[in-house]
């Protein structure tokens, strides 16, 4: 850990105490790292602390409790990431979750959504001034390759039957808009946003939710994939974090270090700004409209 810290690059990885978020932390802090580690729950996130800075010898790990799908907890961590770190070079935007049913958030908008796609969104665009005083920086979204459009006359499921595969496609799709939506904002800046899928990889994804079992039966059915492990998945999203040879590439979808097609309607900038500004009334970063998304007592 000889990088002086002046020079030392400062990372944000959430969903960070097991799977591929801790695959990714493990690598970030062997190479000498300040790395934020960014976990919903106290007691695990504390275990995985103490186990990465034990094997890396990395002592400048940093936890970070927040439940994505919750808004006030994620204004509460945005806070906490500045009140520490005086610079962000990296954010990776790795947590995801799926649910076997419909739930609501605190702030009522269905769960996937919320903690998918709308959690990441209102940290990143909390986080972005530090990110931009910070540049060169990047950040990494973490998406899933399926093929999906979201129903935005419909994304809390009040009028569609409910499934956990449909919403968690929908929400995961989000990430897509909101990489090509935020990579032509960010023109100039000197931050570049990517989106990557890591491939299908053995994880606890939907395991605290309900969804573990489930989940995993229908990936392996209808994607057919062979299930390798999360170090191998972490590999496809440190090549967006680290490879020289992206630097002022923005705006792409990746898988295995090269270019990936996206789902049509993501390709569609009309349909990313309009995801962009329901984000935006959704999370309070602009003024509220009637519909889904007000605050519950």
């Amino acid at each position: 850990m000889s990088t002086s810290a002046e020079h030392q690059r400062t990372a944000l990885v959430t969903g960070a105490n097991s799977g591929l978020g801790k695959a990714i932390v493990t690598a970030l802090a062997a190479d000498g790292l300040r790395v934020g580690m960014v976990s919903r729950d106290r007691a695990r996130g504390e275990a995985a602390l103490a186990d990465l800075r034990a094997a890396t010898g990395n002592q400048d790990l940093h936890l970070f409790v927040a439940d994505l799908a919750n808004q006030a907890s994620v204004r509460v961590l945005a806070q906490a990431v500045r009140d520490r770190f005086d610079r962000l070079h990296l954010l990776i935007n790795n947590a995801g979750t799926a649910f076997a049913e419909r739930r609501l958030s605190p702030q009522g908008i269905e769960c996937a959504l919320a903690t998918n796609h709308l959690g990441p969104f209102l940290l990143t665009n909390l986080l972005l001034d530090l990110i931009k005083a910070s540049a060169p920086a990047r950040i990494v979204n973490v998406g899933t390759r399926i093929d999906a459009a979201m129903d935005f006359d419909d994304l809390n499921w009040d009028k569609r039957p409910y499934g956990m595969m449909k919403g968690y496609a929908q929400s995961k799709l989000g990430n897509l808009h909101f990489t090509f939506e935020l990579a032509r904002r960010l023109q100039g800046s000197g931050v570049t946003v990517n989106c990557v899928f890591p491939g299908v990889f053995k994880s606890n994804l939907g395991g605290t939710d309900g969804a573990q079992g489930l989940f995993w039966k229908l990936m392996i059915r209808f994607g057919g994939w062979a299930i390798p492990t999360a170090e191998s998945a972490a590999r496809r999203v440190l090549y967006l974090a680290n490879a020289p040879e992206l630097t002022g590439v923005s705006g792409q979808y990746f898988a295995d270090r090269k270019t990936i097609p996206a789902p049509a309607q993501a390709l569609d900038a009309e349909a990313n700004r309009r995801l962009w500004e329901i984000s935006e009334r959704l999370t309070g970063l602009s003024p509220p409209q009637t519909g889904i998304g007000q605050e519950t007592p």
